[in-house]
């Protein structure tokens, strides 16, 4: 959790990713920052996020997108 919080916070500056549970649907993110997140995620665990992936619920929080990592790994 603290690597991913960590790879956030360095991809997409001035955002609080630990202290939020709704990035999506509180707009907190946007298209463009969504796109910047998945690829630092796929680059840097090995994953593939498929456009069925790219659902608010995979992104609205680090724990969320810690499960949908943990998934893929599998």
């Amino acid at each position: 959790m603290e690597e991913l919080l960590q790879l956030l916070t360095e991809t997409c500056p001035g955002i609080d990713f630990a202290g939020s549970e709704a990035l999506i649907d509180d707009e907190i993110l946007d298209s463009l920052d969504i796109v910047t997140i998945v690829s630092a995620i796929m680059d840097t665990y090995g994953v593939t996020i498929s456009v069925d992936d790219l659902v608010p619920e995979n992104f609205n929080s680090v724990a969320a997108m810690l499960d949908l990592i943990q998934r893929l790994q599998a």
